[in-house]
């Protein structure tokens, strides 16, 4: 799993960036989905951290991919397994939204095969092996949540803690988590953490630092909190390891507790794994919470805002809420498609969000994915159902 792997490499100070909140994933697991976490704002997802795969084609054939030995010309992929049988497909000619995205497979001109794989959500070959990248393990951390009165400044730090992070001008802040919780994440979270009680927002902002630069980093954090009208004299810092993993929990308890709370009272959750592009983040958001308001629905919203990837949990109370709710889920992948986001940021298609992955794309573009797929999997054993509509599967 992902904690036995990561606690083996403690004892070696070092570490594999990945960070899904599920620490007992497999590794084959997040590699088949191109599983992300908070660190995504920093290190990006599992995508980055693969070297090589071995992989069982639903042929039986084998192949060995390490990273830029095939690639692409252009648009058609071209290899050979280690039987010497050949494989050749074109890819579509398609731009895949320029925001963290999970929706189907990864695509680009003159991309590296191994890249198709990753994320393909099992439907093109079994991932047996797989080599990862590794890094030293930081020397110490910063890890704080700080408490805003109102969205608008909430962001406001979000987005200058990104700005100050790319253009590096006369600053040391480098994030390398920003997580987002409203008010209403926040008085789910109360219960367990009654610090945060009566909270508005709050931004988790996590940072590598090195004992000589710690408290110079310490110092331009603050002030930037302050221009953001942040709350100084509230803020939650971790000051060792046991108060770093204190606050990773804060985060991880809000799936925990909105879904217990589904449980305990028979409900049903709708929930969006939406990104957009930063510049239409607010709007986005804002629509989401006045949809639910005029709708009468109750919500939860957090997430990878360092990423501006949206995890906005509609909690309907009935089954006419619980059609209106789907309903304005489908309002909100239109909304995110229309900004050039995608409806996946982190959980894939599936099953379940089929019909909502052919927003994204003209059915055309589908098709030739699919014909990677038929190419790679002529019985189509290998997963059937996720990604693509069962009607592809039914044409001859």
């Amino acid at each position: 799993t992902l904690n036995e792997i990561q606690e083996y490499l403690k004892d070696y100070k070092l570490f594999y960036p990945p960070d899904p909140t599920e620490k007992n994933c497999s590794i084959g697991g997040t590699i088949a989905t191109n599983a992300s976490g908070a660190r995504t704002l920093k290190y990006g997802s599992t995508r980055k951290w693969i070297n090589s795969l071995l992989i069982v084609l639903p042929d039986g054939e084998i192949m060995k991919l390490r990273r830029n030995e095939i690639k692409a010309q252009n648009f058609i992929m071209s290899f050979s397994t280690q039987s010497g049988k050949n494989y050749s497909f074109k890819l579509p000619e398609v731009s895949i939204p320029p925001v963290k995205n999970a929706a189907g497979y990864f695509i680009e001109k003159g991309m590296d095969l191994i890249d198709l794989f990753i994320g393909s959500e099992g439907t093109l070959g079994v991932i047996v092996e797989a080599e990862l990248k590794l890094l030293d393990q930081p020397e110490d951390l910063i890890s704080l949540v700080i408490f805003f009165e109102n969205f608008d400044d909430a962001y406001e730090f979000v987005d200058r803690s990104r700005r100050i992070k790319k253009e590096k001008k006369f600053s040391l802040l480098s994030p390398r988590a920003l997580e987002f919780f409203d008010n209403r994440a926040l008085k789910f979270l109360s219960h367990k953490f009654p610090n945060v009680q009566g909270k508005k927002f709050a931004i988790w902002y996590e940072q590598e630092v090195y004992q000589e630069n710690k408290d110079e980093i310490i110092d331009q954090l603050s002030n930037l909190i302050l221009e953001c009208n942040g709350d100084l004299e509230n803020i939650w810092f971790a000051f060792n390891e046991k108060e770093i993993n204190d606050i990773k929990e804060f985060r991880h308890a809000i799936s925990a507790l909105v879904n217990e709370y589904i449980s305990r009272n028979n409900l049903k959750k709708v929930g969006t794994d939406i990104a957009v592009p930063s510049n239409y983040f607010k709007e986005f958001y804002n629509f989401c919470c006045e949809s639910c308001r005029l709708n009468l629905i109750d919500y939860v919203g957090y997430g990878h805002i360092g990423n501006d990837h949206l995890h906005f949990n509609m909690l309907p109370k009935d089954k006419i809420q619980n059609e209106l709710a789907l309903d304005l889920y489908l309002e909100f992948c239109k909304k995110a498609v229309e900004f050039g986001g995608t409806i996946s940021a982190e959980h894939g298609i599936g099953k379940l969000k089929r019909k909502y992955f052919e927003l994204m794309y003209p059915e055309k573009v589908l098709k030739e994915m699919f014909e990677i797929k038929k190419t790679l999997d002529p019985n189509l054993i290998l997963n059937r159902g996720n990604i693509f509509p069962e009607r592809f599967y039914d044409e001859k």
